[in-house]
């Protein structure tokens, strides 16, 4: 199956993959060639440092490249689900307790950065939801036990 992913998502793990390969791994093959040049590698700190972190550049790399040629490519502007919520919606929900308001994304698994306010589709929050409609009530299980969001608008932008 193909995992759904945004447009602006995509740009920004292609981004990513370009840094990647473009700056941070030539770098690092250059720190390996340095320390190299310092001679004995066994008890060398930055050769090793510089070998971990060229494996995990490589690995991150393959992942994104991976990901990224499997990815489902959903334009969330072309979205006319109305006030439903469905993948690539932003949400705005108040917490029923205080008014409290926070904003979120429904977006794929590899864009997913909660700090942004992109939270995963597989997550329970958008698992919650999926489906729901502008001005319907969630229930949410959190750490702190049960909380109660009103969804307070739903919209699609691009």
């Amino acid at each position: 199956m193909r995992s759904p992913i945004t447009t602006q998502g995509a740009q920004r793990l292609r981004a990513e993959l370009e840094e990647l390969k473009s700056v941070k791994r030539p770098a690092v093959i250059q720190a390996i060639a340095e320390a190299r040049a310092h001679g004995d590698l066994k008890e060398n700190a930055e050769y090793h440092a510089a070998r971990e972190q060229q494996g995990f550049i490589e690995g991150r790399i393959k992942q994104l490249e991976s990901e990224l040629s499997n990815a489902q490519l959903i334009d969330v502007s072309t979205l006319n689900a109305g006030d439903k919520v469905v993948f690539g919606a932003t949400v705005v929900l108040a917490d029923v307790e205080n008014d409290e308001e926070r904003t979120y994304q429904l977006v794929g698994d590899l864009e997913a950065d909660i700090k942004q306010g992109l939270i995963a589709i597989s997550s329970p929050v958008a698992r919650a939801l999926v489906g729901k409609h502008e001005g319907d009530t969630i229930t949410i299980d959190a750490p702190a036990g049960q909380r109660e969001y009103e969804i307070v608008s739903v919209r699609y932008q691009g």
